[in-house]
């Protein structure tokens, strides 16, 4: 049996940290869903830069032949406090701890824009203005899962509640995938591939590959039947198309040899600008996984993908 101490999450970790002095520390949650496997699903992401004095809210719902509904801003202000709550700029949503490593919950409402193709995002396209309201509740399914060459934790959920967009009210009973992390970040040193997904028969799986320049080092877990296994290591292959948006992945996992092929449902993309002028596009998509034994199920994956820094002339 794997020693899974240094996995174990300290339920005090779920409060807010203090900032270390790197300009691009960073303390952020993350909550996705899917629903009906993958009619509707969407993101949430709070990320604060306190050293910056800036909070990121980027917020997305999407789904099989669903417009992308976007909700971003990049310049909100860090409140005070211990909790995570947004209230100006059009963003009213605050995530709450129900109860720590069990449940969290966001509820709210936020301005957004609805996009046709969600390439727009990468042209700075305004798209068609609505609102959207969060009530949705993120109930731990499996453990928690602490890395143990970072500070991040990650935790598998059933999600529940409502999402609104406009005069459409969507329910939502369905699975995803929450984590927690603080620590510097900066999104346009290197690129990475990120991915959780539940299987049809229960299991969770999760992958991070880093990609530094002449290294990949992969990372995560199998969660099944009440066992989790962390991951010695792991890889992932995609197929770019137009923009960059992955059109195929593949993925696989060691221990057990798990393969996953990953077809993109839809994305839901946001543009990364630094101050200093660095971007990096972020492909995320809800997807269909399914694995070499013929298992299926449903989940998120992702992409950072710095962009080339172009010279003066």
């Amino acid at each position: 049996m794997p020693d899974l101490t240094s996995h174990q999450v300290d339920p005090a970790d779920e409060g807010r940290h203090p900032p270390g002095d790197e300009p691009y520390w960073n303390e952020s949650v993350y909550l996705d869903f899917v629903a009906d496997e993958g009619a509707v699903a969407g993101y949430v992401r709070i990320g604060l830069y306190p050293n910056l004095g800036v909070t990121w809210w980027t917020t997305v719902v999407v789904g099989r032949d669903r417009s992308l509904i976007a909700s971003t801003a990049y310049d909100l202000p860090v409140a005070g406090g211990t909790g995570l709550v947004l209230a100006s700029g059009g963003v009213d949503v605050s995530a709450e701890v129900l109860d720590p490593l069990t449940s969290v919950r966001v509820h709210g409402s936020a301005v957004a824009a609805a996009h046709a193709d969600p390439a727009d995002i990468y042209r700075h396209r305004a798209g068609e203005p609505t609102r959207l309201e969060l009530d949705l509740t993120w109930a731990t399914d499996g453990t928690p899962y602490q890395y143990d060459v970072t500070t991040r934790y990650e935790i598998p959920c059933l999600v529940t509640g409502s999402v609104t967009v406009g005069d459409e009210r969507i329910e939502i009973d369905g699975q995803g995938q929450r984590d927690h992390s603080w620590g510097e970040r900066d999104w346009w040193a290197f690129g990475w591939c990120w991915s959780a997904a539940r299987l049809d028969d229960g299991t969770r799986v999760h992958l991070t590959e880093v990609r530094i320049p002449d290294l990949r080092l992969g990372m995560g877990y199998l969660q099944a039947g009440g066992k989790v296994t962390p991951l010695e290591g792991g890889s992932a292959e995609e197929v770019l198309g137009e923009h960059g948006f992955p059109v195929a992945a593949t993925t696989e996992l060691q221990p057990g040899d798990l393969e996953l092929a990953i077809d993109p449902i839809a994305f839901g993309p946001v543009l990364l600008e630094a101050p200093d002028g660095r971007t990096s596009r972020f492909p995320r998509a809800v997807a269909h996984f399914t694995a070499a034994d013929g298992r299926t199920g449903t989940g998120w994956i992702e992409w950072n993908q710095p962009q080339p820094v172009v010279a003066p002339e």
